[in-house]
């Protein structure tokens, strides 16, 4: 052994006993995600799973969206979620379901990475996909990467090592986030692998979070019951994870529509609840809603007309928005704040109905003229006027373009289509 590799020999141990240390002994939280996020939003990029027209105000209320998808999703669908999400205030995090999904512009867009890895799939789940996505971004990505940026005279020597650098870069800088899949009837399970004999005991579910955090070093543990609701035993597991570690943040998904069971899993020992289909829920509800309302309401229904039509006509606290409210701990009122956000949301689709794709009255001042009072809730932080004024400019061309709002992905979609 040379002089040179045993000087870094006790390097790399000093910097590991200290590493271990202030995590461990002296509970330095060296996590980069955030211990503040307690309420995360799952964004689909998948074509049939809608955004409200007015989601930015729903969205104001959680603390971080994670934007993923599976079915019928690709870079572009993907792109596109991300360029209707620069109008919310919220930090956004990319956890792609496949290695092409990823992009120069998802990696600009989003806070960090979330590459999932499956602790009870199969072996592909948890290493075969991220080898592929490794590939991908030494084959495709870093070279496309580098390709604006070096000149052409670049030798490939060079090349191929800033490629292998940026590489191992994107994936430091990146988060892993280790799945425990409860519920083998998800699309989570079908794409893992995960069956009924697949599914965890508590003890089993603990030591592979330990496993998780001390080996795999995981940043997030993600107990996933993806469509139902896990109940006591996820509280069971997620108290036993709790228990047996220390540094990595620990999310609960699955079946959540109820403020009750949200609290149940923050108190069971969540750091964070994730919220998925409830959120997209609420686009379908809306739509057919709105629609009902076009027969009733002319646009220039005034607020107290539209608040009136929408108390006669719509029970609300079946409407999703208030399930999807009710998970946040934070909002006071969900029924209330999704009455009024409704209200705001029949008024902008009646003025769009009545003029077509090139509206005479500008959005945001319809809007601001029945919604009143709630107007982004008064957080100046919400770009509501600045997302309608480029949904107005995306419906007159009849197409979101590379600027405009990419409407396809939202509830008035077919407002522009038909």
């Amino acid at each position: 052994m040379t002089r040179d590799s045993s000087v870094l020999g006790v390097a790399r141990t000093v910097g590991g006993a200290v590493g271990i240390a202030g995590r461990h002994l002296f509970r330095v939280d060296s996590n980069p995600v955030p211990s503040e996020w307690s309420h995360v939003t799952k964004v689909d990029p998948e074509p049939e799973k809608l955004l409200p027209v007015l989601y930015p105000l729903y969205l104001q209320h959680t603390d971080v969206l994670s934007v993923g998808g599976s079915r019928s999703v690709d870079q572009r669908t993907t792109e596109e979620t991300f360029h209707l999400l620069e109008w919310t205030p919220k930090p956004t995090i990319h956890e792609p379901s496949g290695a092409q999904h990823v992009s120069s512009t998802t990696i600009e867009s989003a806070t960090f990475l979330a590459v999932p890895e499956v602790l009870n799939g199969d072996s592909n789940a948890l290493v075969g996909t991220l080898g592929e996505g490794i590939e991908y971004i030494r084959e495709s990505l870093a070279p496309e990467t580098l390709d604006g940026v070096l000149p052409r005279w670049t030798p490939d020597a060079v090349s191929d090592r800033l490629a292998d650098f940026l590489t191992s870069w994107l994936l430091h800088e990146a988060v892993f986030e280790a799945y425990i899949i409860q519920n083998p009837d998800s699309a989570a399970a079908r794409e893992a692998n995960v069956t009924a004999s697949d599914c965890l005991t508590v003890e089993e579910a603990r030591q592979r979070a330990m496993a998780a955090e001390r080996h795999l070093e995981s940043e997030i543990l993600y107990l996933e019951y993806s469509g139902t609701f896990g109940g006591e035993e996820a509280a069971a597991t997620l108290d036993a994870i709790r228990d047996a570690t220390t540094w990595s943040r620990l999310w609960y998904g699955g079946g959540l529509d109820s403020r009750e069971n949200a609290r149940a899993m923050l108190a069971a020992g969540a750091d964070a609840v994730v919220v998925g289909n409830v959120f997209h829920d609420i686009a379908a509800a809306e739509r057919s809603i709105c629609t009902r309302a076009a027969d009733d309401l002319t646009a220039d229904a005034d607020e107290a007309a539209v608040r009136e039509w929408v108390d006669r006509h719509v029970d609300v606290d079946a409407f999703p928005a208030v399930q999807y409210l009710e998970t946040i701990p934070s909002v006071d009122d969900p029924a209330e704040t999704a009455r009024a956000y409704l209200v705001a949301t029949v008024a902008v689709w009646m003025h769009v109905l009545d003029d077509g794709p090139t509206p005479s009255e500008s959005l945001p001042e319809r809007y601001r003229s029945v919604a009143g009072p709630t107007h982004a809730d008064g957080d100046d932080d919400v770009r509501v006027d600045e997302y309608l004024d480029a949904l107005t400019s995306a419906l007159s061309r009849a197409d979101g373009g590379p600027t405009g709002v990419p409407v396809t992905h939202l509830s008035i979609h077919d407002v522009v289509d038909g």
